[in-house]
């Protein structure tokens, strides 16, 4: 689990970038501009593709690589979100992005099926 601290700098960076580890489990894939949220002390990301998007099934499969955020890069694990989750999670985009066109389909159904959970290694 993320240190509050560490968790809020990700955050309220706004500057997230996701990179799994591509098939061979050691480099990583060019790294991705995406929103984040945070949710009762996790750390989640979106794809706006849905469940088709690269980095989502690259994460999926590999369930590690890194992000690099606030100006620093971290070692995470990637998991699917729990599904019970989404509304909170929804809330949250919601609240950081509100008058974004973008808001729309991140709130979608495309986009929630493709809810990821970032944990530190």
């Amino acid at each position: 689990m993320w240190d509050k601290t560490t968790l809020d700098t990700i955050v309220e960076a706004d500057d997230l970038k996701v990179a799994p580890f591509r098939a061979d489990g050691k480099t990583t894939g060019t790294p991705t501009w995406i929103w984040c949220v945070q949710v009762e002390g996790n750390l989640y990301v979106r794809a706006y593709s849905g469940t088709s998007s690269r980095w989502y099934q690259s994460a999926l499969q590999q369930k590690a690589g890194q992000i690099h955020a606030a100006g620093n890069v971290y070692d995470v694990n990637f998991a699917p979100a729990p599904e019970d989750m989404n509304d909170s999670i929804d809330n949250a985009y919601r609240t950081k992005y509100a008058g974004s066109s973008y808001l729309s389909p991140m709130v979608s159904e495309r986009a929630r099926l493709a809810t990821v959970c970032i944990t530190p290694v």
